[in-house]
């Protein structure tokens, strides 16, 4: 007997393999549940921990008690987690290491360390007192990323792809860039697709030469030829396919369909030499050039939003200040400061912005203690209760400020906003009921937010 396959035409065949495709995609046919506000997300996350209190919640009242014990007011209820392990006597305060000015119409406040960011203060949406929960690098970075502290869970990125699909066929829907002296130490963890399918997961892209290593077409090969390997190989695992009944198939076959585009479109993705001198003056890229990878990341994360990539996740290292708060931090805010204020006004003036949501921040913040591991330095250990992130782009009160944090920077002063409020924000822009999109996994219903989050709707227009 003849295999139905073997009837089809060509023609046939890739029009019931996009049948199939979509069938993965029915959710983004009822995922948004009302109005968009933005289409896009650039996720700019700060690895390690960047300390709050020497970049953006002045306290003048922490500043007098400098290197003193906090009158047993000022610390009443308050929870020290293991922060004062280290020692058995009461911790000492840390005043703020930096200066600080008041920029924007809100007169939010920034540290000399980030005068770029600074001068896009009116675009921005500050939030402080945020709040998580837990205390280590790991499981913080993959609470952030995927909504738990377990490794295993589809990442936001996943969700939104899984949810919403994407507007680019020659490009991934979701696009991972990475830049600093050390990589993501919870790795590809932070950017899975977990139990979603694997389609959906984060695609890491380099910032020169091929985005994926491998991509070109050996010079032997003509695209006749490449386009026959992947006929053939695509008509294998439809094979494959029909007869195990695997959906994980479809992901293998759009894997190839992308990776056959992405030779085209790939090497004109990474090519800035289609961008203006006062372009990559204004970022401060320079490709090619690892200690401006993060300004290049920038960059390539806009020409990715422009072409139609959902989400575009950077991961940027080095934040984790335990005994020193001066050179370190001062080199990490070098990198970032200039390309992400370049990145917010690139959009705006290419009409970006409206469409699109930046977030920058890390996975927990800073105690208002100091700390000290080596004789003669200063650090800020970890700290889960209040620390802050900014977000800029549409449907949100730009120049606005949101929470807020005692007048020690220990805890928050008003509502805490926790981490699972910030996913069912950006959800909720994206048009997405954060507590509708879910996928069923062994047994029960799962979602980004697990049994929690409420909608900021303070931040909101």
């Amino acid at each position: 007997m003849t295999h139905p396959l073997l009837l089809q035409t060509r023609r046939h065949f890739f029009r019931s393999s996009a049948l199939s495709l979509a069938a993965s995609y029915l959710n983004a046919a009822s995922a948004r549940h009302h109005e968009a506000r933005i289409d896009h997300v650039i996720y700019l996350f700060q690895a390690g921990g960047p300390s709050q209190l020497e970049l953006f919640d002045y306290k003048p009242v922490l500043a007098r008690y400098d290197q003193q014990t906090a009158p047993p007011e000022l610390l009443k209820g308050k929870r020290f987690a293991f922060m004062d392990t280290f020692s058995k006597e009461p911790p000492k305060m840390l005043g703020p290491r930096r200066t600080f000015q008041q920029a924007g119409s809100s007169g939010m406040h920034f540290s000399d360390l980030l005068p770029n960011i600074a001068s896009v203060a009116d675009e921005l949406t500050m939030f402080h007192g945020v709040a998580t929960d837990n205390f280590n690098h790991g499981p913080a970075k993959l609470f952030m990323n995927t909504g738990s502290v377990r490794a295993g869970r589809p990442s936001i990125g996943s969700w939104v792809t899984y949810g919403l699909g994407s507007e680019s066929k020659d490009l991934p829907g979701f696009v991972v860039l990475q830049s600093g002296p050390r990589g993501p130490r919870s790795g590809a963890q932070l950017w899975s697709s977990g139990f979603l399918p694997t389609s959906f997961q984060g695609v890491p892209f380099r910032n020169t030469g091929d985005p994926i290593l491998n991509l070109s077409t050996p010079k032997a090969v003509t695209p006749a030829q490449q386009r026959q390997t992947i006929d053939l190989i695509g008509d294998l695992n439809q094979l494959e396919r029909q007869r195990t009944g695997d959906t994980e198939v479809d992901t293998r076959i759009a894997q190839y369909e992308m990776a056959f585009r992405m030779q085209t479109s790939g090497p004109e993705l990474i090519n800035f030499g289609q961008e203006s001198q006062a372009t990559l003056d204004m970022y401060g890229a320079k490709p090619g050039q690892p200690e401006h990878a993060f300004a290049n990341n920038c960059l390539l994360a806009r020409r990715l939003v422009e072409r139609g990539v959902r989400f575009v996740q950077l991961y940027h290292t080095d934040w984790d200040h335990h005994d020193d708060l001066t050179k370190p931090l001062e080199q990490v805010t070098r990198e970032v400061d200039q390309a992400t204020a370049a990145l917010i006004r690139d959009l705006k003036q290419r009409g970006l912005l409206d469409r699109t949501l930046v977030i920058w921040g890390g996975e927990f913040g800073r105690t208002p203690m100091g700390e000290v591991r080596e004789k003669g330095k200063v650090g800020r250990n970890h700290h889960i209760d209040a620390y802050s992130l900014f977000m800029a782009g549409g449907g949100l009160k730009r120049g606005t400020i949101v929470g807020g944090t005692d007048e020690l920077g220990f805890s928050p002063a008003h509502s805490p906003i926790h981490v699972h409020d910030i996913q069912a924000t950006l959800l909720h822009l994206l048009g997405i009921d954060h507590k509708k999109l879910t996928f069923r996994y062994q047994g029960r219903d799962f979602r980004l937010t697990d049994v929690a989050g409420e909608i900021v709707h303070k931040a909101l227009v």
